[in-house]
């Protein structure tokens, strides 16, 4: 099980961050109605129970893993500001109306330039994030003669 340096059982943690991710989707879709963007109100309800159960499999998964200390580090603290920095840019988009970046979701709406900077830059760097966390579990879970 990789380590991260402050954290005594990272495993537990990300499952717990998990479940309070999935019940954030769950009463975003309380909300939904009231949004903006609706149908960007609907994403954000999926993307934060997804994102949820995205966290509950990691940590399950976590014991298994085979990285090294800085490996594991980077990957929890990635997989944690992925999954919820992904939820806080689709229910900002849907509450401003900043949906340049997603335009199906959005239906093309745009909001202020502050506004749309702040989600793109959530959307580029939890899509960098989130991409790492799976090169590293990829690699965490390789083939035991290859460790």
């Amino acid at each position: 099980m990789p380590s991260v340096s402050g954290v005594a059982a990272p495993d537990r943690v990300l499952m717990r961050a998990g479940v309070l991710l999935f019940l954030i989707g769950l009463l975003t879709g309380f909300a939904v109605p009231m949004l903006h963007l609706p149908r960007m109100g609907l994403a954000s309800h999926l993307v934060g129970t997804m994102s949820g159960m995205f966290l509950i499999v990691l940590g399950l998964v976590w014991p298994r893993l085979v990285l090294p200390a800085w490996a594991g580090t980077i990957t929890f603290w990635a997989a944690l500001y992925g999954s919820f920095a992904n939820w806080l840019a689709t229910i900002l988009s849907a509450k401003w109306g900043a949906a340049a970046m997603m335009p199906i979701a959005g239906g093309g709406a745009t909001s202020t330039p502050l506004a749309e900077g702040i989600v793109a830059a959530l959307l580029i760097s939890l899509s960098l994030a989130m991409i790492l966390v799976c090169v590293l579990v990829l690699w965490g879970l390789r083939p035991t003669q290859l460790r």
